[in-house]
């Protein structure tokens, strides 16, 4: 595309989106150190002629027009939500052909990249705002970008960064529970006939294993069955007692919340001591809200292929911000990108079809805009 100035904002060319992109995951941005990556995004929202700033939860923020902390009477905010931090791992950052290898370049900096391109593309509005926000702490089970911004607007739709394939909308994400699990023993002799700690924890992690598929019995599909899995294990001992701990996560459907999970572990075994965190309700947006049409339509005339509807198994920060207590508008993630990469060590997107996502962005944006 040519470089077209609107309203005082420069839209940015394919080729500068792609610069974005590549400069975004070249700059390091683990949980809890996003920092400069959000002062480069501000830098190049600024650029382009959005208002742009960091907030105080350390998100990246712009809009089109007004005071991107603040609400405007009369005025209805678009809100494009992606984030900013990636898991740990380093992957050689090169682009080889069209395709651009980098930790991020999936999850979810080239979603993110592709919301900022696509908002300086939009034409202007009086009456709609779009607001472009790179969230910190997405990785994390604290979420502590998402939930500022959930209690600072009140959008009338909501784009969610995340890769869902360039003809892909997500209109779902499973719930989640992490526990962390530790049993304590007395030490005694190997030889003896007691448990160690070690087999107490192995063996009640089998029983509980049980009782999930109890559970789900009569249930099928990843996206409605209760999942677990035993993210680390720990032991030690001081010679007098010994100890084995896991931490174990919980993905969870919609018919099983948080807190009822919370009950069945702490149940589990009466010698358990367990600490949850990262409580997140499954959530799933009705098939023909307006940002999944808008989304649907912009997918079928940019790519003239059949848009299709995805439930993931992980979560997002689409819980937090359309959970319980949350927004209630029309919300959905889409962003180009094979999720299947993330947190992979081959991490990588195909520039191309980030190009696309851009387009289909602009198209779905200036359809929910009035």
């Amino acid at each position: 595309m040519t470089r077209a100035t609107l309203n005082g904002i420069t839209a940015l060319t394919d080729a500068e989106s792609v610069s974005l992109l590549r400069e975004t995951v070249e700059t390091p941005s683990p949980s809890l150190n996003e920092r400069a990556v959000a002062e480069l995004l501000v830098s190049r929202m600024r650029a382009q002629g959005l208002n742009a700033t960091i907030d105080s939860a350390g998100n990246a923020v712009g809009a089109t027009f007004g005071d991107p902390l603040h609400p405007i009477p009369g005025v209805e905010d678009i809100i494009m939500l992606g984030h900013m931090d990636v898991v740990p791992g380093y992957v050689p950052i090169r682009v080889e052909g069209r395709t651009l290898f980098g930790r991020g370049a999936v999850d979810a900096k080239g979603p993110l990249c592709a919301f900022l391109s696509a908002a300086t593309r939009i034409r202007p509005s009086e009456r709609s705002r779009v607001i472009v926000i790179g969230a910190v702490e997405e990785e994390i089970s604290t979420s502590a970008g998402a939930r500022a911004v959930r209690d600072r607007y009140r959008p009338v739709a909501c784009i969610i960064g995340e890769p869902s394939g360039v003809t892909g909308v997500t209109i779902g994400y499973k719930g989640r529970l992490i526990a962390e699990c530790t049993f304590t023993r007395t030490l005694s002799h190997t030889a003896g006939p007691d448990l160690s700690a070690c087999d107490t924890l192995m063996t009640w992690w089998r029983t509980l294993g049980s009782t999930i598929t109890e559970l789900n019995q009569g249930h099928t599909g990843a996206f409605d069955t209760v999942q677990s899995t035993v993210r680390s294990i720990r032991s030690s001992t001081d010679g007098l007692r010994e100890t084995a701990s896991c931490c174990a996560s919980f993905r969870l459907p919609g018919w099983l919340s948080s807190s009822e999970m919370r009950e069945i572990v702490a149940a589990s075994h009466s010698e358990l001591l367990t600490r949850f965190r990262g409580a997140e309700e499954c959530i799933r947006a009705p098939r023909d809200s307006s940002v999944v049409r808008a989304l649907s339509l912009a997918i079928r005339h940019c790519t003239h292929q059949r848009p299709a509807l995805v439930l993931k198994t992980g979560t997002s920060d689409m819980n937090v911000v359309a959970g319980r207590d949350g927004w209630t508008c029309p919300i959905a993630a889409y962003g180009a990108g094979d999720s299947r990469l993330d947190h992979t060590p081959d991490e990588h997107i195909d520039l191309d079809e980030y190009l696309t996502s851009i387009r289909v962005l602009t198209t779905t944006i200036e359809s929910l805009m009035k």
